[in-house]
């Protein structure tokens, strides 16, 4: 079914599926392999507590992060990924930059690929454009791998909204329409905690491309920089970033705490309506 994405808010709940994501790395898997009965309990309980996505990832995309093999990464989301959509009426996005993947995302009724390379890998911009999938499009500088050893920009923002307005462009000239896309700056992916801070008081001036914008803000190190908070203890800071995002026009909160986001946005919401 054709997903077309929403300028409302809404929360994607993280899953990751791989030993060495930097929140919640390992937690799914038992004697080295993928223990499905966990993952499930784990979306069952996004779902209750109001998740409007899942995102399901098989590689890790953390700074210094290794790259995982093709195969590797479609062993692990694609069993997964089809008991998800099974089982749930949520729609599920897949995290990958892969072209098998999101062919095979396409198969088992993902909705939506969630891309850090902006579909720049050989073959990935058709593979979405063959699906009826909706699709986000992220800036990162860089590669995992080395993406935070100095991150240089002459300014941050302006920069971020030429690439993300040039991956839109070629999205749209592969046929993709553009209701399926969303953008995302790629906070952290290849950024200092100035420019990280700097993209989200630039939130607007991404939103004027004339699509929904997602955040990921949770846990990650510019909240430890920030509070001196240790990586369980970053769901307030996250939190805060979250309210400042809705505030600055962003449209999709990418968490690993549902219900703190969906709370979020319940008070944001309520803040809204009552200023109308």
């Amino acid at each position: 079914n054709k997903l077309l994405i929403s300028f409302s808010p809404q929360v994607m709940g993280v899953i990751n599926l791989t030993p060495d994501s930097f929140s919640d790395g390992g937690r799914f898997f038992n004697a080295s392999r993928i223990d499905s009965s966990l993952v499930i309990d784990a979306a069952a309980k996004m779902v209750q507590e109001g998740a409007h996505w899942l995102d399901v990832g098989g590689e890790s995309t953390r700074p210094g992060a290794l790259p995982v093999s093709e195969q590797e990464e479609l062993d692990r989301v694609a069993p997964i990924l089809e008991c998800l959509v099974e089982r749930f009426d949520t729609p599920v996005s897949v995290d990958t930059s892969s072209p098998a993947l999101i062919s095979q995302a396409a198969n088992c009724g993902a909705s939506m690929i969630n891309d850090v390379r902006a579909l720049t890998r050989e073959g990935a911009l058709e593979a979405v454009a063959e699906s009826n999938m909706a699709v986000c499009l992220m800036h990162m500088q860089g590669e995992p791998i080395s993406m935070q050893s100095a991150p240089a920009y002459d300014s941050v923002v302006d920069e971020v909204q030429a690439f993300l307005s040039e991956a839109l462009s070629r999205a749209l000239d592969a046929g993709i329409d553009e209701d399926r896309v969303c953008l995302d700056p790629g906070f952290g992916f290849g950024k200092t905690l100035e420019q990280n801070l700097h993209l989200l008081g630039g939130i607007d001036q991404f939103k004027s491309l004339g699509r929904p914008v997602l955040v990921g803000f949770s846990r990650k190190s510019m909240i430890g920089t920030m509070t001196g908070r240790d990586l369980d203890q970053r769901d307030t800071g996250t939190t805060a970033l979250n309210m400042l995002a809705l505030s600055a026009g962003a449209s999709i909160l990418r968490v690993h705490n549902v219900a703190a986001a969906i709370d979020t946005v319940k008070i944001w919401q309520s803040f809204k309506m009552a200023q109308q």
